[in-house]
């Protein structure tokens, strides 16, 4: 009988109380049958176990199940048919009444259940009507464009080959064949200098750093510099950790690096050197230099944001700063824009020096993501197939990036866009003063896009406005539609 435990179906919990005779466990089968139904434990759709299954975990006669799934079939709460089992029917239930007597009612007075109803639907009402029409907001790639039927082979094939250890609790540093798989993968694309021993996995770009600023905040570094325009979301983490954020300057060369000689207690950068985020340029040469002369004099790091390095469209490829001095950066990769956010994978690819720091910090808080989504991102690297999707995506981008500046030109020809031989996103230039009203503009089209002062590090005074568009994002039936509200937000010819 143990062994027949360990083999039944679908569990199903059911409470038979007050259950005596065969005729009363029916009853009382039927009546917990029913009220699963009725108050949506059990939804449309859902198989339920076999008679036998059912049967032998409740400790009661098959046919006592079989009777009562008969009697509930004819009833129409649930539906049998050949080769798909029993199933709860779909069938309109009446909602539970919610008036405000009741326990916890949420409903007003004279309209019990009424959706909608009273302050608390009138608030969702409004929700509702603000929930913008279309998306332009930067930092998400076309989630619609998600490679799930070679992502669905690459994890059958990582999940047969999987060694019975991988669904252990495993080494914090994350699977060593995705590791072994991107470090090829980065020294190939990226020019990254890795070797499977420094990388460690982590939970996305947010997690690797939160790791760093604990680490940086352990070896008394108390200042970080950071761009003069970023994400406030990094810079409140940082600043969690304890750590001080002065912004360096930027120009049409880029973040002028050249300023960290100058900073005494600045103990480590910030930077997306591939290509600034917002801004979207690449990092002029000389200040990359910069940046590695400074580090190696001061004893510092250089954190580096490369985003969506992968994405180029009108120059050839920028490496990774990593490349110049791997012992002084600290390079930070993430699968969320080539691929998907909801994924969170990331990677950091570490000096030696702060192998065992990040180690150590981050195995009791945070071993590592699935070890299955690792074998399967490493399955799906080294079949090609990631490269394959990134290529598609690159042609795909590129076609919506040029679409957003030919009809930014055909309407409001006097808009500038800029930042574009790269990335997802694009900056709209505005004229000084123009930012706010073009947002208020965008909610009343129902638009959903950023401007460029949301950006701006609280220490850099105004010297730019506009918005900052995000075209990777809606789904290719509101492309259009969003491409044609943003443009009735510019000012026209």
């Amino acid at each position: 009988m143990a062994e027949e435990w360990a083999t039944f179906g679908a569990d199903l919990h059911l409470d038979l109380r007050g259950a005596g005779q065969s005729t009363g466990l029916r009853a009382a089968l039927m009546d917990a049958l029913r009220e699963a139904v009725r108050s949506g434990r059990l939804s449309a759709g859902v198989r339920l176990p076999s008679s036998r299954t059912l049967a032998a975990d409740l400790g009661i006669a098959r046919n006592t199940v079989a009777d009562a799934y008969a009697e509930l079939v004819a009833e129409g709460w649930l539906t049998a048919r050949q080769g798909s089992g029993t199933r709860v029917a779909r069938r309109s239930v009446p909602r539970r009444r919610t008036g405000s007597g009741g326990p916890g009612g949420q409903g007003r007075p004279g309209a019990p259940g009424r959706p909608g109803g009273g302050r608390q639907g009138a608030a969702a009402a409004r929700r509702a009507r603000a929930r913008p029409t279309y998306d332009l907001k930067p930092g998400a790639p076309d989630l619609a464009s998600f490679p799930r039927a070679e992502w669905l082979k690459a994890s059958r094939r990582a999940l047969t080959a999987a060694p019975n250890e991988a669904f252990g609790y495993g080494d914090p540093r994350g699977r060593i064949e995705l590791r072994t798989v991107l470090a090829e993968y980065l020294a190939r694309a990226r020019g990254v200098y890795a070797r499977p021993e420094r990388i460690v996995i982590c939970s996305g770009f947010v997690h690797g750093l939160s790791l760093m600023g604990e680490v940086l905040r352990a070896r008394r570094v108390r200042e970080v510099a950071v761009e003069s325009y970023g994400l406030d979301e990094h810079w409140r983490l940082l600043t969690r950790s304890g750590l001080r954020l002065p912004a360096l300057p930027y120009d049409e060369l880029g973040t002028r690096t050249e300023g960290l000689a100058g900073m005494k207690g600045v103990g480590a950068v910030l930077m997306t050197a591939a290509h600034q985020f917002p801004l979207g340029g690449a990092l002029h040469p000389d200040r990359r230099v910069a940046a590695i002369d400074w580090a190696r004099a001061s004893g510092g790091l250089v954190l580096e944001d490369d985003y969506d390095g992968e994405f180029r469209y009108d120059r050839q490829p920028v490496g990774a700063l990593q490349g110049l001095d791997p012992e002084r950066v600290v390079y930070l990769g993430t699968s969320s824009k080539s691929l998907a956010p909801g994924l969170r994978l990331g990677w950091m690819v570490l000096p030696e020096s702060l192998v065992d720091d990040v180690v150590a910090l981050k195995g009791p808080m945070d071993w590592t993501g699935s070890a299955l989504d690792q074998l399967t991102f490493a399955e799906f690297l080294e079949s090609g197939a990631y490269d394959r999707h990134v290529r598609a995506m690159r042609l795909r981008y590129r076609r919506r990036r040029d679409e957003l500046v030919a009809a930014v030109a055909a309407h409001s020809p006097q808009t500038q866009v800029s930042g574009i031989a790269a990335g997802l996103h694009a900056v709209l230039e505005l004229p000084a003063g123009q930012e706010p009203e073009a947002l208020r503009s965008a909610a009343w089209q129902g638009l959903a896009v950023l401007g460029l002062n949301r950006f701006r590090h609280p220490d850099t005074a105004p010297t730019q406005d506009g918005l900052v568009v995000g075209y990777a994002t809606p789904p290719d039936s509101a492309w259009t539609g969003a491409l044609a509200a943003l443009c009735r937000v510019l000012p026209a010819v």
